[in-house]
This record gives structure tokens, sequence and C-alpha cells, in this order.
């Protein structure tokens, strides 16, 4: 039996009634839940406290979706490249490489919501020039130029709801149940569909009493994904707002705002509004109208929830579009909870900051879904290690209230130490709040601001694609983030805007740029303000610390590539100035590099080499010609340069490092709290007089704990983790 119990949910499933009574206990649930495809068994108010359950408000009711065919929910897609070889008719098949299943051409007003593009020119080609076989799904341009590119951009219908789409094809569900239907979803902002949204929960509600928690996956509209013509991803994209579109919507914004949106507003030529991408003024327009529709919506759900004595908690993926947990309009919802998915420390922090709610829950992997849970090679204890290991840095930092698990019971049931091993977590997970009394350990005293073009609308959201899965272009700059969800600092996150506007606000030490040209997280264009180069220049003269990552203030113009260069004592070449011989002042130690133990690693790097300007640059790691680490002062502040900062425990260190040198404070090292090891980490409760050290690797470690003039040797297993009482 656990030593305690509670801040557990479970998932369960029917016709398994005596395992999870037993895994209940085993865990110390108390609450339960279903998940898709499953349905509560008529147990399971009788094992927990809270039951929840999952609930679709634009899904799942396919009689009504099949009775009212012109609701489904639209996306803007873009045709693949065509390019014209000869002066005669172009023929686009505007579906060809994507899933069929998924979408079909919407046609309604083509005039208004079509948009065909000579790519090569970049004009738009007159309606006139073009028309639409709405049996075939095949678009002729009339006259196009030779040799020139076209694209169309056009509304599809969907036809299969995205998340059930990827459920039924991950679980194979084609051919284990060939009963189930391929759900349809439907637009809220459609005839009837409102009304019917609202009467469906209130009649479910009536029909299920036993649902304590309404599990809202989530409300309206679903990230970008569309499949290719194979059923595999295409394009994805966990911020895409593409599918929030339809003629309806399209409309409205065009009454309230005095323009109209084209189809190049949302196909991008290809880029979607990625959040890599600048933000337009117009796609800015888009997201705030869109989100203050979804909260005016999902108030009215949340409020018959209420009003059924229910809670509301809502899961931030799938259906999260327009919700923006850290938008200004999310706390008008009235949540009362906020459940995700832990799959770094970065997004475990993403949910535990979550303003505006009563309670957190993090959704550890795996998922309990056959890719992982099967006899031929997967490895679902060495998920729950990963995922617990990366999360438990954030989890430490700002504790969520509960923790749980998603998918069919039945497959982990079939693997007995992983259920051993999540029973460990569970325990582990409710230490930390038994021990910590319910408080957040104490940061150091060095505020951290994240500077990009999003600020604290994306908090803990930078370099993501699709969630938190790797990708080679961007792991060396997610790893400053993932490092600072477990590392000891209050992380802030700014906007260019806000800082031309009001300057860096007060509390702040140490601005943090990390990012590749051109990108949201750089800065692109913002770069060629000179009010912004004066302002962050002045600011850092003045005593402050400033870190670039990869090529952060990057902006071609006068001369030089990073724009605050001679901040952070390197720039970019760029096969310009390659006539320039360059000597670079190689430092043998610095406080910043004090824990490496070889050479640094930047993961793909800066993807171009980085030299020093100044002799009064200290270059700290110099590889293959080029700088992956510099040092330099400016007046009385500070910059430190990285070329890139995959995660590892030895990168953390040196990031935690160069944020106490660049705000002067590398005294912290030994007057704060600190460990020997680069694999352990430590956290302190001033109020309850202890502290936690972690060992973030597999192997067993030994580390020495520094604090208030005292230290401590520990021995640490792997995962492990000691609470230490400090006595007077």
């Amino acid at each position: 039996m656990p030593r305690t119990t509670g801040r557990v949910t479970m998932p369960i499933q029917e016709g398994i009634d005596d395992q999870i009574r037993e895994l209940a206990a085993a865990l110390g649930a108390d609450a339960v839940r279903n998940s898709d495809g499953t349905w509560l068994p008529e147990i399971a108010s009788e094992l927990v406290d809270k039951v929840y359950s999952t609930y679709f408000p634009a899904r799942g009711d396919q009689e009504w979706a099949l009775a009212h065919p012109d609701t489904l929910v639209n996306q803007y897609l873009m045709s693949e490249r065509v390019t014209a070889t000869g002066p005669g008719p172009l023929r686009i098949d505007v579906l060809a490489g994507y899933y069929r299943e998924q979408f079909r051409p919407c046609y309604e007003r083509v005039e208004r919501f079509w948009e065909v593009i000579d790519r090569t020119t970049g004009q738009v080609v007159p309606v006139p020039g073009w028309d639409v076989e709405e049996s075939t799904g095949v678009l002729t341009v009339h006259e196009p130029v030779p040799w020139h590119e076209y694209t169309v951009g056009f509304l599809a219908d969907q036809v299969w709801d995205t998340t059930q789409m990827y459920n039924y094809i991950t679980n194979g569900w084609g051919q284990t149940d060939p009963t189930r239907v391929r759900e349809r979803p439907y637009d809220v902002r459609k005839d009837g569909v409102w009304e019917h949204a609202r009467q469906a929960l209130t009649t479910w509600l009536a029909e299920h009493p036993e649902v304590d928690v309404v599990r809202f996956t989530t409300f309206f509209y679903h990230f970008t994904i569309a499949f290719n013509d194979q059923a595999k991803e295409r394009f994805v994209d966990w911020f895409g707002y593409s599918a929030s579109v339809s003629p309806q919507a399209l409309d409205a914004f065009e009454a309230e705002y005095g323009y109209a949106l084209r189809a190049e507003d949302f196909v991008d030529a290809g880029y979607y509004n990625s959040p890599f991408r600048v933000p337009s003024p117009r796609f800015r327009d888009w997201m705030d109208f869109t989100s203050r529709f979804v909260a005016r919506r999902a108030k009215e759900l949340v409020d018959i929830t209420h009003a059924a004595g229910r809670e509301a908690m809502m899961f931030l993926g799938d259906n999260w579009i327009g919700t923006e947990p850290y938008g200004e309009h999310f706390a008008s919802i009235g949540l009362d909870a906020v459940v995700g998915s832990a799959g770094s420390a970065a997004t475990t922090r993403l949910i535990s900051d979550v303003p505006a709610v009563r309670y957190t829950e993090i959704r550890f992997l795996p998922y309990f879904f056959p890719d992982v849970f099967n006899h031929d090679g997967g490895d679902p204890v060495g998920q729950a290690n990963d995922s617990w290991m990366t999360s438990r840095r954030a989890v430490v930092r700002h504790p969520l209230d509960r923790m749980g698990y998603g998918g069919y019971v039945s497959l982990a049931l079939e693997f007995p130490d992983f259920v051993s091993r999540i029973t460990q977590i569970a325990q582990e997970f409710r230490d930390i709040h038994e021990f910590s009394g319910g408080q957040r350990p104490q940061d150091a005293p060095v505020v951290v601001g994240v500077l990009n073009h999003w600020g604290a609308l994306r908090s803990w959201q930078t370099h993501m694609v699709a969630h938190a899965l790797r990708y080679k272009a961007t792991y060396s700059y997610v790893g400053a983030l993932e490092s600072l969800a477990g590392l000891p600092f209050t992380v802030r996150f700014l906007s260019f805007e806000e800082v031309l506007a009001s300057g860096v606000p007060d509390d702040v030490d140490v601005l943090v740029n990390a990012g590749a040209a051109d990108t949201a997280y750089s800065g692109g264009p913002v770069w060629d303000d000179p009010r912004l180069v004066e302002l962050l220049r002045s600011w850092v003269a003045a005593g402050h610390g400033l870190i670039g990552v990869g090529e952060p203030t990057a902006y071609a113009k006068g001369g030089s590539f990073f724009q605050l260069s001679d901040v952070l004592g390197v720039d970019e070449e760029r096969q310009l100035t390659l006539s320039t011989d360059r000597y670079p002042t190689v430092v043998g130690s610095h406080p910043v590099t004090a824990d490496l133990s070889g050479a640094f690693d930047d993961g793909e790097g800066a993807g171009h080499d980085i030299y020093a300007v100044s002799p009064r640059t200290q270059v700290l790691s110099y590889q293959d010609g080029t700088v992956r680490i510099a040092a330099n002062e400016f007046g009385r502040g500070r910059a430190v340069y990285f070329s890139g900062l995959p995660y590892s425990h030895e990168n953390s260190r040196t990031l935690q490092r160069a944020l106490y040198w660049a705000a002067g404070r590398e005294d912290l090292v030994e007057t704060w709290w600190f460990t020997s090891d680069t694999a352990t980490e430590v956290a302190w409760y001033p109020d309850r007089g202890r502290f936690l050290v972690t060992n973030n690797a597999y192997e067993p470690v030994s580390t020495t704990v520094t604090g208030q003039g005292r230290s401590w040797e520990l021995e640490l297993e792997p995962m492990g983790w000691a609470w230490v009482d400090v006595e007077d």
C-alpha cells in the first residue's frame, strides 16, 4: 500500500473491475477518468472521490452531425506547388498529397475564399483567370505564365475529426473495431450547432450524475494537423489556427475589423503562420478575434457545468486553439482546472504556471496505447522514467496539484513492472507536496526575462512544433527553456513590443534572446528599429545582463549581423567578411564554464561561423574555428553567448553559471545553494528548514550540497532524491 494517497487520476475502462480496484489502491488514486474510446464502468464512483469524464463539445454526436452536413469544421490548406511547363491551361488537383479521408474541398463562395497565386512573381491570379471543377476538385489556371510556379489557397471541409482520426489510425481501430464510426466534427459558428452544443451538454450532465469533473477535450478548434495521402502526418503545428476558419467566421471578422482576410493570410505561402514566423498584424488580429469568441462560448459551457454542480477542467491540447492560457481572455472562461501532457520540463511548467485556475494536473507519459504497450520492443517503463525524470525538475520548482495517466488501462496491466514503477512515481509526487508543505522552493536573487515576439502569451512554449517532440532544427534552442524550467530562477516572458513601449521591467536582471535568424524568437526585422538596440545597449551598460543563443539579435544591417554584436562580443560570418583576419582571445578558465568536463556540446550550433568582434571578448569555447561560448563586459553590464544550448546536465549548469555571471552575481555559486555534481539539483524551502536534492541521471552519484555556509555529502541512487532537514 502507498504511504500516502491522493493527487492521482488514473484511467479506467469497462470489463476489468477487480484489476481496477487493485490498481487504484496501489496508486493511491483519488480520481478516475475515461479516455477517447473508453467508457466509465459502473464501479467508477465507488472507487474514488472524483470521477472525471472526457467531453467533446465539437464532436461525438454522429447522428446529429450526419443530419446536419453543412456544419463541418473548415480548414485552410494550400495545394502543392505546380509549375506551368507551357502556355496552355494548368490543372491543379488541390487535394493532391492530402488525405482524402480527412478533407474535401469546400466550395462555398470560392471566388471569395479561394486564392490562386503565381509564386514566381507573388501576384494573385484574378478570379476570372481560373475556375474549379467541383466534381474532381481540380482547379484550372487558364493562361499561366510558362515556367512560373502556382499554388491554390483553399477552404476545406474536415470530414473526419482530427483527434479521433489520429487515435483511430494509431490504435488500428479499423481492424480491431470495424464498427467504430469515423466521427465528423461540427463548428459552433454554424447554424444550429451552438444551440445543439448547449442542449447536448445539459442533457449529458443530467444523464451522468456519477461525473464530478467534466474534462473538456477541449473546446472547438483543433491545432493544425493535415495528413498526407499515405495517412501519415504531413503538417503539424501545435499552435496553428488554420482550422479555426469558416465562411461565417471570416464574414464576422470583416464586419468587426473593417477589412477582409485572404486565403494567403492563413496559408502564408505554406508556412501557415507557424509560431517561428514573426506574427503579422493581420494574424494577431485573427488570434484575438478567435480567442474572444472561444472564451465567450467556452464560458457558457462552463457556466452550464457549474450550474449542474460539477467542476470544469480543460485539457490543454487537441481542440485548444483560441484558449491561449496565458492570454488576456483565458481567465474569463472561469475554468476550475487545466490538465496537460508532460513531454518535457518546459511543457510541465507550461501547465503548472497557468494562471486563473484553482488547480493544475499533469498527465505523464506514456499514454496507454499499443504503440508503446506491446511485447514487440515497447518500453513503457523506460518512457515512464524519461517522463518523470524530465518533468520532475519542473514539478519541484512549481508543483502541480495533481498527476495522472491516460489511455487503455487494460494494456498497462499487462506490464506489472510498469505498474510498480508508476506506483513509486505517484508516491514521490505526493512526497514533494508533503515535505514542502505545499510551498515553492526559494529562487535565487536573479530574475530572468526571455525576450521574443510572443512574450507572456506563449510562456514556456518557445521553439515547439508538435508539443515536445525533438526536431533537429530546434533542440539546440529548446535546451535553454528546458534548463530554465528546472533552474532556481524567476522567469518572465517579454515581447519586443512591450519592451519598446515600456522598457525592460525593473525587476529583470538578465535577458535571454535565443533563436535562429528571421524567426519570432530571435526577432527578425524588429532589430532594424534603432530604438530597441539603443534601449538594450543602455540597459546592459547600466549593469544588467544579456544571454544570446544561436543567432540572437540577428538582422543584417550596418555591416553587422548580430545587431548587439558589440554587447555580445561576437558576430556571425556570412561569407562577406572572410578577408578580415581574426585572432580570438581564448580564455582557459572562467566562472561560466567551470563545470564543463570536456568539449562544450552546442548541438547543431548557429549553423555558421561565429567570431569575436574585439580582443576584449573572452572566448570560453573555441572549436573547429568557431566561437561556441563567449563572455563580454559592456559598460557595467555583461553578456554571454552560446552558439547552441541543447539540454544536458552540464549545459543546464553552464547556463545557471552564465546567468549568475551576467547578473554580476557569480558569488551565488558560493553563497547560495549549489551542488557539486551537475546531474544533481537542489531546492531550498526556508520556511520548512529543509532542502530537496535530486539526481537527474540514470546512474548513482555522489554530490556535495552547499548552502547557508554549510555542506552535506550525499549518495543518491539512479533517479534518486533526498530530503534533508537543516538544523540550526
